[in-house]
Order: C-alpha cells, then sequence, then structure tokens
C-alpha cells in the first residue's frame, strides 16, 4: 500500500505538474477529494486543474521535486520544492521573470486508491519576498 500511496505522489507532482498532464488528476482523485489549505480551499478535481494551470501559467518552466514521501495509514506527506520563473501574473504580481523556489508539505489521505483529502503549508512570505512583493496578498 505504501508504494501505491507514493505512487499517487509522484504521479501528481511528476505528471500533472511538471509535464502538464492535468488528464491525470481525473485518475488520482476521487470526485468529491477536498483540499484544505491556507489560501482557499480545493473542491473536486477541476479545483486542482485550476490551480495548477494558474501556477503553470504564472511559472511555465515550474519544476517540482519531491524532496521525501512518508506514508502510514492511509495518509502519505510530501515535502516538495517548487522553482520556476514568472513569466505570467502571480497574486496580483505582474511577471518580474525572476527564477524563485519554495517548499512546502502536502499531506494526502487515500481511499480506494485515490486521493480524497489533501491538506498543505508552504511557504508563500518566502516566495512573495523573491517576487518583491510588499505585501501578501
Amino acid at each position: 500500500m505504501a508504494g501505491e500511496h507514493e505512487n499517487l505522489v509522484r504521479r501528481m507532482y511528476e505528471e500533472a505538474w511538471n509535464e502538464g498532464r492535468l488528464d491525470v488528476v481525473d485518475e488520482i482523485c476521487t470526485p468529491d477529494y477536498v483540499g484544505v489549505g491556507p489560501y482557499g480551499n480545493e473542491l473536486g478535481p477541476e479545483s486542482v486543474k485550476r490551480g495548477v494551470t494558474s501556477r503553470r501559467d504564472a511559472f511555465p518552466d515550474i519544476h517540482v521535486t519531491i524532496e521525501d514521501v512518508i506514508t502510514e495509514g492511509d495518509k502519505v506527506v510530501a515535502r516538495l520544492t517548487f522553482r520556476g520563473t514568472q513569466k505570467g501574473e502571480f497574486q496580483g504580481i505582474q511577471p518580474t521573470n525572476k527564477e524563485v523556489a519554495w517548499t512546502g508539505i502536502w499531506i494526502y489521505r487515500v481511499a480506494d486508491g485515490k486521493f480524497i483529502e489533501r491538506w498543505h503549508n508552504y511557504d508563500m512570505h518566502g516566495l512573495m519576498e523573491q517576487l518583491n512583493a510588499s505585501q501578501i496578498e
């Protein structure tokens, strides 16, 4: 089971995020998926796709590195590093052409071989500092 959970993480970040294959999201998230985060919630796979798309639009060369994956029961934890160059608008900030990196922790709950819930937190403040934003929106 641990290997299956880790594979879901790899598919999310290597295929959906890094390769832009959004169809993968439908394969690995349940229809009633709920993602909870400090800057808003995601409800369903379409919401996940919108989140991936908005980041890929802002950072077209985005690459996610999976630093660690830990599994326990029906949960899988991923420590991730995101890197990219801001070429599109992000959080109201016009393109800066700056290369940035940010890290975070994502915790997923798996049911019937798919993600059903997610909680995450990432270094938005550090990202905004790299973009020279004076305030976090």
